[in-house]
This record gives C-alpha cells, structure tokens and sequence, in this order.
C-alpha cells in the first residue's frame, strides 16, 4: 500500500496496545523523524501508592474528539502520518494508557505535532480516570465522568 494514501490509525481499546505496530504504521521512506509518546500507569499518586487504574468513556464522541485532534494536527504541522490509541478499562501499574506515535520528514514537526495531539487529547476528549488505593478510589481531578441522566417517568394513576 502506498503510505501516502493510508489514512491515521486512531482507536480506543480494551486490550494492550501494540506500541510496535502503532510506529510501522506511520513508519515510511519519505520521513526523517518518528516521535512517540507512552503514557504509562504510575504507581503512585498524590502522595498515594495506586493499586490500578480504570477508564471510561464516551466511546463514539471520544474517538470523534481524536480525529479532530488528527486533522487539526495535519492543519498545523507538516506532518505525514500518525496512530493515536488510547485503553480503556482496567490497567495494571506500568502498563500504557495512550500511545501516539507522529511520521514527518523533519524532528521538529513531529515533537510540535505529538505534543498537541497529548495535550488536546487530556484536555478535550471524553475519557475518564478512576484510580484505585489501598483505601479507597477517586476519579483523577477533571476527569469525572458525566452523571447519568435522570429519566422523568411519568407516574401510573393510581
């Protein structure tokens, strides 16, 4: 396949991702650069050993969210290629949580580009974090997921 025609490689996943097959994609003979960004699990958290950590999301409005996060960032960078992917639900400590990988023909795009795509990503897409301690979980601060709607029924006369 000639790679300037393949499209970006953005997904949401429940299994471990495949860092490897998210760089051959944007890997081609034409770029000088590939820069990656592994967003991994910690162990801790505001002072807090963290046990694990649970994502949630809105599933078709956040992967809408990453590809206008992808075209915004073929708009501003001379960019070639790139794979974003983030996981969701429960991931153990050192596991990737998101992983984006950007091609250019020079260094300086690339980092530019997969900088913003991380940055927009935490800032605008609707994925949630709950992390989990030895006493207890709370969702990670700006990253509470919606209430669920409360539905007005209407009452049966009685």
């Amino acid at each position: 396949m000639n790679k300037s025609l393949q499209p970006d490689l953005l997904l949401l996943v429940r299994d471990p991702i495949d860092h490897a097959a998210l760089i051959q994609h944007v890997r081609a003979a034409e770029d000088g650069a590939i820069v990656t960004f592994d967003g991994c699990v910690r162990n801790h958290s505001h002072g807090r050993r963290t046990l694990y950590l649970d994502y949630e999301a809105y599933e078709s409005m956040a992967l809408g969210k990453i590809r206008e996060i992808a075209a915004q960032i073929h708009e501003k960078f001379p960019i070639h290629l790139m794979s974003m992917a983030h996981r969701l639900g429960r991931l153990e400590i050192g596991e990737t949580s998101v992983f984006i990988a950007v091609s250019s023909a020079h260094r300086p795009a690339a980092f530019e580009a997969c900088r913003f795509a991380i940055d927009t990503l935490k800032r605008t897409v609707p994925i949630w974090k709950k992390e989990y301690f030895v006493d207890g979980a709370v969702w990670a601060e700006g990253e509470m997921p919606p209430a669920p709607l409360e539905t007005c029924a209407a009452k049966p006369a009685s």
